[in-house]
């Protein structure tokens, strides 16, 4: 079963560089990016999990823990995290799931048999602290991801969440944003004191309610 948008995230326990890790339990009350890798010791993977390392401080100040997942062991792990400081300049500093058995990987619908039989594809997931799914990103093996935009989008599911907002193409934090259709125009009036431009009925245009 493929694991779609507004779906539970599945719990797991399962292995990691840091131990055996209930994931739910692990999570708590953060958001959390759950990323998974073909396998260890490929070169795309490695600037991917250091690049994530060097975002830490920013995917903390949003209240996201990271989480990546490859289908070896912990001692491959360890010996990986080495080549990854080795070549990244940054330590490994999240933890990473051994999922040996690809436990995890059936639980996420990870493995796609028709592009490639065995290995997980570039799958990541965004549950909030509810443990609900809120974004999924599947990439082909060859083509590494785009960490700022993971953060773009996370910015966005965490204003949206809070203020009766969308965000627009190309949007960036700060840029202004739409009011939700269901907002009537004197419901607008009160809610966003800094005004609005009306372009169609249905389009209407605010600057950023939390900035």
């Amino acid at each position: 079963m493929a694991v779609r948008l507004g779906d539970k995230a599945p719990d797991f326990t399962q292995d990691s560089t840091e131990g055996s890790i209930n994931f739910h339990e692990w999570a708590g009350d953060s958001w959390v990016v759950l990323f998974s890798h073909p396998a260890d010791f490929t070169p795309v993977c490695t600037t991917e999990l250091g690049q994530v390392a060097k975002l830490k401080s920013e995917f903390e100040k949003r209240n996201v823990k990271v989480i990546g997942l490859s289908v070896d062991p912990v001692d491959s792990h360890k010996g990986w995290a080495k080549d990854i400081e080795e070549t990244q300049g940054v330590a490994l500093n999240f933890p990473l799931i051994a999922d040996h058995d690809r436990k995890v990987a059936e639980l996420y619908d990870m493995i796609h048999p028709n592009a490639e039989a065995t290995a997980t594809v570039r799958s990541v997931f965004v549950i909030d602290p509810n443990k609900v799914v809120r974004l999924t990103l599947t990439y082909p093996a060859p083509t590494g991801r785009n960490f700022a935009e993971l953060l773009r989008v996370i910015d966005s599911l965490q204003l949206t969440e809070y203020e009766k907002v969308a965000t627009p193409a190309n949007w960036q934090d700060g840029d202004e944003v739409v009011i939700l259709p269901s907002i009537s125009n004197e419901e607008a009036d009160k809610m966003f004191p800094k005004g609005y431009k009306e372009l169609k009925p249905y389009l209407r245009m605010t600057p950023q309610p939390n900035k």
